[in-house]
């Protein structure tokens, strides 16, 4: 049994998808909210919990809120995802990192 595996399944009324393209599309289902962001980092909190998105030139190009639909244009480096457990220590630290 893997790590995933271990941990129970969190059923959500809303899908999260992250559908990359070349590297220079990112469009993302499932949003809640845009914290903090920038041409080099975004910081959304998503109903599978928080993505980082990491890259350069990095811009917003559609936000829908109703749907919870991001898209992304720029050259993406790293997409990555804070567990449960450390949401709140990296909300807080991006927060006071883009204030």
């Amino acid at each position: 049994m893997n790590y995933y595996e271990q941990q129970p399944v969190k059923r959500t009324d809303q899908e999260h998808t992250v559908k990359v393209n070349n590297r220079k599309n990112l469009e993302i289902t499932g949003v809640k909210e845009v914290d903090s962001f920038d041409n080099e980092e975004f910081l959304l909190e998503t109903v599978m919990g928080y993505l980082i998105i990491r890259g350069q030139n990095l811009q917003l190009k559609n936000l829908d809120v109703g749907d919870g639909l991001v898209t992304i244009k720029g050259k993406v480096y790293e997409l990555s995802y804070v567990d449960e457990h450390h949401q709140e220590k990296a909300k807080g630290f991006f927060s006071k990192l883009f204030k």
